[in-house]
């Protein structure tokens, strides 16, 4: 089973952050890593990757709920 990757992290934002809060740290990260800035760097691109997906994640209150209920599941 693959590890759940939190959201929160990557972002840098706490769980109780506004959708406003999270589209902030979401611009100023996808700006910082985004694969234009830095051009065959494969670590930017997974970062960028990886804050896309955080974001689209939190940025949707369904699927935000889905998550924080996920994230307190216990893991064996």
């Amino acid at each position: 089973m693959a590890q759940l990757q939190d959201h929160y992290a990557v972002l840098g934002v706490m769980p109780e952050a506004s959708l406003d809060e999270i589209k902030r740290a979401y611009r100023r990260l996808a700006l910082a890593n985004h694969p234009d800035r830095h051009p065959g760097d494969a670590d930017a691109e997974d970062r960028f990757r990886a804050i896309s997906t955080a974001y689209a994640v939190l940025s949707d209150p369904v699927q935000r709920a889905r998550f924080d209920a996920q994230r307190h599941l216990p893991v064996f």
